[in-house]
């Protein structure tokens, strides 16, 4: 008869290995997603003023690590006159939620209203856009749902051409 005998694995310390790191990260991932925080309360998130113009983050996976879905950054847009103009991979969905207005892709106008959709193109180089309130002094929001797993695979960037008329914050980039 074969005498079995059960070895217990150390915690994976600074020192573990690569595989052990890796795999303690994989098992955190899998019960974050099984664990993690499902609802983001709008009274939890605050409207900030950025490059972009009035924003409110509510999925952002480098801020809330706690969050159940690390895979998706959501952000709310405030239109009060128009967003700074940018560029980035593109690859992203912006429901609008109130409003009339229009967006500028690559230099060709796009007007919408409360209910669409825009679908920004996923293109080598970026997409150059921003978007514009056609009614200023009324609401005017739609939300961002951005799968970060295609912004990491292509190498997204940011790259911030014209400044929000709201933003009065560092030039800097």
């Amino acid at each position: 008869m074969v005498e079995k005998t059960k070895t217990m694995s150390p915690e994976p310390g600074p020192s573990a290995t690569i595989y052990e790191r890796h795999a303690r990260i994989r098992k955190e991932f899998i019960e974050r997603q099984n664990t993690g925080k499902l609802l983001v309360k709008s009274s939890e998130r605050e409207f900030q003023t950025t490059r972009q113009g009035r924003s409110k983050y509510y999925l952002c996976p480098t801020i809330w690590p706690e969050n159940a879905l690390q895979d998706w950054a959501v952000l709310m847009q405030d239109l009060v006159l128009h967003t700074g103009k940018h560029r980035h991979q593109g690859g992203l969905i912006i429901f609008i939620l109130e409003g009339r207005g229009y967006t500028v892709v690559e230099g060709q106008r796009m007007d919408w209203k409360k209910g669409d959709l825009v679908a920004l193109p996923l293109l080598p180089g970026g997409v150059e856009h921003q978007h514009y309130n056609l009614e200023p002094g009324k609401p005017c929001r739609w939300i961002a749902f951005i799968y970060t797993t295609i912004y990491d695979q292509t190498g997204s960037f940011t790259e911030q051409i014209e400044l929000s008329p709201l933003y009065s914050g560092p030039k800097t980039s």
